[in-house]
């Protein structure tokens, strides 16, 4: 389902056992973006053409999303780092600067922790690295800020591509009207963009496959060594979670806290996001 913006081309690209999509244009140091749940790469249309006047924009949908390939199996992060890992290979890279929101910042943090000599500079945000803090929300909040229902519920097995199937544009608007700091941010051919890629019974699969591995991945991050290259770590409304889950990551990390934002940074802060990227990938490092 490509959707066009000037300077920029869809390809796709055989790697790792699976076939992703990815949208491509700018030039510079190459700078990988992952988009979250649920979104598709459309979530950093608004960031992408000020981007790629610094970097070579690399927007990539990873195994399961969008128009990329939904297997049956993989959705452990480890593996999907790998998938991303090999993309960048494809592209002719060797290192790349890398950032992801939500689902993307798992992997992009499994991507530096996995493949540090491949990863120049690392943000994420949304909360970053899978920690056991996201075990931890409970299941009967006392109020609604706090209701992380998702989490079970996409690790169903088959409920949510029956209850789900040609009606996800209404868990579209839910979470954009609910945890967004500005729900006029995500506009209505957004959402209709989004509700289309998630419509199918393989695509909500495949998000069940994201967050059934996400035991797995918390375990396996917490016997990671701290990163070495630098990290920003941006957030809005949910920075607090964002700094407990990240602030032992690193040796090097930055927080940045955009007030009033929620959660969908890219699509409600295009302009302060990208200049907070450009900033922090634009510097050379010590």
């Amino acid at each position: 389902m490509p959707t066009g913006i000037d300077g920029f081309e869809h390809a796709y690209a055989q790697v790792n056992g699976v076939t992703l999509h990815y949208v491509s244009g700018g030039s510079g140091d190459p700078l990988v973006l992952l988009p979250g749940w649920p979104r598709t790469w459309w979530q950093y249309r608004k960031m992408m053409r000020a981007l790629s006047e610094h970097f070579r924009v690399i927007v990539c949908e990873y195994r399961g999303m969008g128009d990329s390939e939904k297997p049956e199996t993989g959705y452990d992060k480890a593996t999907m780092a790998r998938d991303v890992r090999e993309l960048v290979r494809h592209l002719g890279y060797e290192r790349v600067n890398i950032a992801g929101e939500d689902v993307g910042s798992w992997i992009a943090y499994f991507f530096a922790a996995r493949h540090p000599d491949a990863t120049s500079k690392l943000a994420m945000w949304d909360p970053g690295a899978p920690d056991r803090l996201l075990a931890s929300v409970p299941a009967l909040p006392a109020a609604e800020e706090g209701n992380a229902w998702h989490f079970g519920f996409n690790q169903l097995d088959g409920l949510p591509e029956r209850l789900l199937t040609g009606r996800y544009r209404i868990l579209i608007d839910w979470y954009a009207d609910k945890i967004s700091g500005d729900p006029e941010a995500i506009d209505e051919e957004s959402r209709a963009i989004y509700a289309r890629a998630y419509d199918s019974p393989e695509a909500i699969r495949a998000v069940a496959g994201w967050y059934r591995t996400l035991h797995q991945d918390i375990q396996e991050a917490a016997g990671y060594p701290k990163l070495t290259m630098p990290l920003l770590v941006p957030g809005g409304r949910f920075m607090e979670m964002s700094r407990a889950s990240n602030e032992h990551r690193a040796s090097d990390i930055t927080f940045v806290e955009f007030p009033g934002a929620g959660h969908y940074l890219a699509e409600e802060r295009p302009e302060q996001l990208s200049r907070e990227l450009i900033n922090f990938f634009g510097r050379p490092t010590a």
